[in-house]
């Protein structure tokens, strides 16, 4: 057995070598250990040596004393630790015997000279390919075949036989917080759930892979059970109470670290260029412990609800978000030359103290090398470069006066009061000569006798109301932050009498009015309510594809694929400007009022345009055809790449110099106005274009921490919704329960920033807490596919709108919110 041995630097690649893995022990022996179940727990590690020889070896420095244990007839073929420190076991089982050797016992022997001595748990069970012990070491999971025995320790007898794969079962797994139930893994592609107080089955997954199941975890903070595969495929289910088994994603090894890659420049991928097809199956799982600085959680979510797992692999050691779903770190064999073992065929990973320990045995030799890794320094290693200033959506400065925004803030500081525009006027009369003209009549000597036609009421007393032809009786209250989602379904409302598609649907910011875009070119205003008749805005040739309120609740801002933008006033129902294709050349696939309302933001193909507004609704009895309104272009700015937008985003809510822009590259690009420039681009944010953006504006009803507000979702067809931090560019969550594999869903930040609400193609929609990985609520009651949600910042309320043959509306109580739903039905040709 050799001595430790650090080895240097990879060449090439300074301050990536021994501060980050460093090989402490190689050990050679005259028996393969591939395949075997190697252990690691705290500072000890254990493995087969000889075949039927079990080395213990500590790793702290310095090494105490290895003990070498013999006692097996046949070779080794799993080892386990127990899970307790003290009084600290291990397991070695063979086909002959299965042991229980206690490492303090079998130390002292050691040192007086005679031979340890461990306990039989159970005799020629057959070939055991896992062993695994329970939160208290009482209890032992030995998988045999295709059975599953749990054996007792004490009394070591078996206390219950667990039988129904239909293949060798390859992992199990005791659940922390239920010490009686077992998972098992099994080369059938499946996963069972077992009461080993009964022996009854209590799940069985369906197929899962097309490779046999290899190793198994359950992580006890977020409730989860990670099945890895043979392929590199790994399988996500809740294990919330409730949640009966739900699947919650499924993560491509090999896809996420191509992905991993290409979000940082100058890197590569696994085969760097050689052309070979590596293979990444799925041998051990453990957690990973990361501090709170590099590691996930550091931004707006709790760290101790985002874990890591290390994921051991035939190429390499990977780190997986287990709130994202995304590698945090990727360590390849092959990029420490250095190193015994480049492909393992077998793995074991342990964190303790802020450090990690890799136990690896290689695939095709007899070798068997011990690794210490340093999992800060790796990650710090593979961060995202950074961009020097960190970006925020609320500004930290004052607008620049060489910024596009200046010229909003300028016009806004030139308006005079009120009450100075009352007085100037009253001046201007007084000054006035009493007669305006310079030839004067009589005064009706040759005209006919004035008749009185109508004499006002001057008696009016002053408790009378006038009555208001949009009385609205909804009542704004604050919404508390802890409000409950929605489950009681309250209200069904037709929208339209024929088969309508509604595309498009927002609240105003008081929460009194909604407004929908729909198909036949109309807009509509619903009262809060629901109650009596809505507005009708028409005068669009084309579908309506978005709208927007003003944050005064003045005017309303739609946009349709007839390449044109209209502003309406939302008493009058009237346009008060009407934007063309002289302005737009492509159609307009966003538009909203930005930096409270001081401009109007559009994308337009591959750009967007900052637009101010000067409304005027006054009309000249001559010549009504013209509009008084006009509009001034600011600014504009492309996208990098030139890539058309599909979705825009910008608060406001609140002043905010960030826009957000969603475009067909798979990218995100932060655009900063205060110095009209980009600021930064996040690559490869789904697998497919994504085709909205929304951010967690809140709401004049609520409140919330100012770091929630630079959390923003992304959604894609067929790649779920995603959800991001704007201080790190980083994906925090990702939420994948839905099924959105054809048709674009939309999403929508409740007002509290505690759920995310989206549509799905299975005529439900789902309700996400930002601080979980699956969803809390599913709504049924629709008949087809849910495409859009919308929040309501006051109201209890919420609603979705079924257009086509059922264009009906479906109201559900949502606490102190209110959250609303529409569906489009599809035809095929």
């Amino acid at each position: 057995m050799e001595q430790p041995q650090t080895f240097p630097t990879k060449d090439g690649e300074d301050g990536r070598g021994g501060d980050i893995v460093t090989e402490k022990f190689r050990v050679r022996s005259t028996r393969s250990a591939s395949h075997v179940q190697l252990a690691c727990r705290g500072s000890h590690c254990a493995f087969p040596v000889d075949g039927t020889a079990l080395c213990v070896r500590s790793t702290a420095d310095p090494p105490q004393q290895l003990l070498i244990l013999r006692g097996h007839h046949q070779p080794i073929t799993a080892v386990a630790f127990g899970s307790t420190e003290h009084p600290l076991v291990v397991c070695s089982a063979s086909q002959d015997h299965v042991l229980m050797w206690r490492l303090d016992e079998c130390r002292e022997k050691a040192l007086h000279g005679t031979d340890p001595c461990g306990l039989v748990l159970g005799a020629r069970l057959g070939e055991v390919r896992c062993v695994k012990f329970s939160p208290d070491d009482q209890m032992a999971a030995v998988c045999a075949g295709n059975r599953v025995l749990v054996l007792h320790v004490q009394s070591r007898t078996a206390c219950a036989e667990l039988e129904g794969h239909q293949g060798p079962v390859t992992a199990a797994e005791f659940c922390a917080w239920q010490a009686h139930v077992v998972v098992s893994g099994s080369e059938d592609r499946s996963f069972k759930v077992w009461d080993c107080r009964t022996g009854a089955l209590m799940h069985s997954s369906a197929v899962l892979t097309a490779s046999p199941l290899l190793s198994l975890f359950i992580d006890g903070e977020s409730q989860q059970l990670v099945a890895g595969g043979a392929e590199g495929q790994l399988c996500i289910f809740s294990l919330v109470e409730g949640h009966h088994y739900r699947h919650v994603t499924r993560v491509d090894l090999r896809k996420e670290t191509e992905s991993f890659y290409a979000r940082r420049p100058g890197e590569s991928g696994l085969d760097r260029g050689d052309g070979v097809d590596v293979a990444l199956p799925v041998l051990s799982l453990a957690r990973c412990d990361l501090p709170p600085g590099p590691g996930p959680g550091h931004g707006c979510l709790s760290p101790e609800r985002t874990g890591c797992v290390w994921v051991g692999s035939s190429a390499g050691l990977f780190i997986l978000n287990l709130a994202s779903f995304e590698l945090e770190a990727a360590l390849h064999y092959k990029e420490f030359r250095n190193l015994s073992i480049q492909v393992a065929g077998s793995c074991a990973v342990t964190s303790s103290r802020g450090k990690a320990f890799c136990l690896l045995a290689s695939m095709f030799g007899n070798e068997i090398a011990g690794l210490e890794l340093d999992p800060a320094a790796l990650v710090r290693s593979q961060q995202h470069p950074h961009l020097g200033t960190q970006l925020s959506v609320l500004p930290s400065s004052s607008v620049s006066p060489t910024s596009p925004l200046y010229f909003g803030v300028a016009e806004a500081t030139r308006i005079k009061p009120a009450g100075h525009q009352q007085a100037a006027t009253q001046s201007s009369l007084r000054d006035q000569p009493l007669v305006f003209h310079s030839r004067v009549r009589s005064s009706g000597y040759m005209a006919a006798p004035h008749v009185t036609m109508f004499s006002p009421k001057t008696n009016v007393k002053s408790g009378c109301k006038r009555p208001s032809r949009r009385r609205s009786t909804h009542t704004c209250q604050e919404c508390p932050s802890d409000s409950p989602p929605p489950t009681q379904l309250r209200r069904r409302l037709a929208v339209a009498p024929g088969p309508v598609a509604v595309r498009c649907v927002q609240f105003s910011g008081d929460g009194r009015w909604l407004a929908c875009g729909l198909a036949d070119h109309l807009s509509l205003v619903f009262d809060a309510h629901l109650t009596g008749a809505p507005a009708v805005f028409s005068g669009h040739d084309g579908a309506v594809s978005a709208l927007g309120w003003s944050h005064d609740a003045r005017w309303l801002l739609s946009a349709s694929l007839d390449r044109t933008l209209r502003v309406w006033s939302a008493r009058s129902r009237e346009p008060a400007l009407c934007l063309g294709t002289d302005v737009f050349p492509e159609p307009v696939h966003h538009a909203q009022f930005y930096y409270l309302d001081s401009f109007v933001l559009v994308s337009s193909g591959p750009e967007f345009q900052l637009l101010r507004l000067h409304l005027d609704t006054r009309k000249d009895e001559i010549k009504r055809y013209k509009q008084r309104s006009r509009c001034t272009r600011v600014f504009r700015l492309p996208t990098t790449g030139a890539a058309e937008i599909t979705g825009l985003s910008a608060a406001n809510e609140f002043y905010s110099h960030l826009v957000l822009a969603a475009s067909r590259s798979r990218t995100v690009e932060v655009f900063d106005l205060n110095v009209g420039r980009s600021a930064a681009v996040i690559q490869g944010v789904h697998s497919r274009p994504p085709y909205q953006i929304c951010q967690n504006q809140g709401s004049s009803f609520t409140t919330q921490p100012p770091q929630d507000y630079n959390l923003f979702a992304t959604t894609a067809v067929g790649d779920g919704v995603r959800l991001w931090d704007l201080r790190t560019l980083r994906c925090e969550r990702r939420f994948e329960g839905h099924p959105t594999r054809c048709f674009p869903c939309g999403i929508a930040f409740s007002p509290c920033g505690r759920f995310v609400a989206c549509g799905a193609e299975d005529r439900h929609a789902y309700l996400y807490e930002v601080g979980s990985c699956t969803f809390s609520y599913r709504l049924p009651g629709h008949t087809d596919t849910v495409s859009g949600v919308a929040f309501s910042p006051s109201a209890p309320q919420t609603w979705p709108l079924l257009p086509r043959q059922s264009p009906r509306s479906r109201l559900w109580d949502f606490g102190e919110k209110s959250v609303r739903f529409r569906s489009k039905t599809w035809y095929k040709p």
